[in-house]
């Protein structure tokens, strides 16, 4: 199938956190406290993304307060945190939402996103992910995780979706 049409397929985009949604980085400050750095205009990539009428939700190995902070933040609802095997949880969750896995993107960086990169309609890896992410993904963002991938991805799908330019023009006037 053509990349444009994995694009016009797309319902749910599906994120990573680590890696994707911010640089990867784990900061504990001295109470063990963990911080995480996300970028504005991913933020703004997925509040697009929903105004234009789609879900966007996380899937994540790790479990963090944080993640579910900026979730809310961001209106997102689709959160599965602490999932270690990606693919089943995946599946179960395109499951729930009424989706077959050819109306979901996922966005990966490493090893763990493989197989669910493999098995979606659009998988993604973002610009330094690892080879093998890389190498699985029908697109690759131009920008490292924690720096705009997220919104690179998204507004790449909406472009081939033809609604980007609909999209800027509500900011214009």
């Amino acid at each position: 199938m053509k990349l444009e049409d994995c694009c016009k397929n797309v319902e749910l985009i599906l994120s990573d956190v680590d890696g994707v949604l911010t640089d990867g980085g784990i900061i504990f400050d001295n109470q063990g406290i963990e911080t995480k750095r996300f970028h504005v205009r991913d933020g703004m990539g997925i509040k697009l993304w929903q105004r234009a009428g789609f879900r966007f939700g996380i899937l994540t190995a790790r479990t963090s307060h944080v993640v579910q902070l900026r979730a809310n933040e961001l209106g997102v609802d689709v959160i599965r945190q602490g999932v270690e095997a990606k693919l089943p949880a995946g599946r179960r969750l395109f499951e729930e939402l009424g989706l077959n896995s050819e109306q979901v993107c996922y966005i990966g960086d490493d090893l763990p996103d493989l197989a669910l990169i493999q098995t979606v309609g659009l998988g993604v890896a973002v610009a330094d992910a690892s080879s093998e992410v890389r190498n699985a993904a029908a697109y690759v963002t131009k920008l490292p995780g924690g720096n705009g991938a997220v919104r690179d991805a998204i507004e790449f799908v909406l472009r081939k979706k033809g609604l980007w330019e609909g999209m800027v023009r509500k900011y214009m006037s």
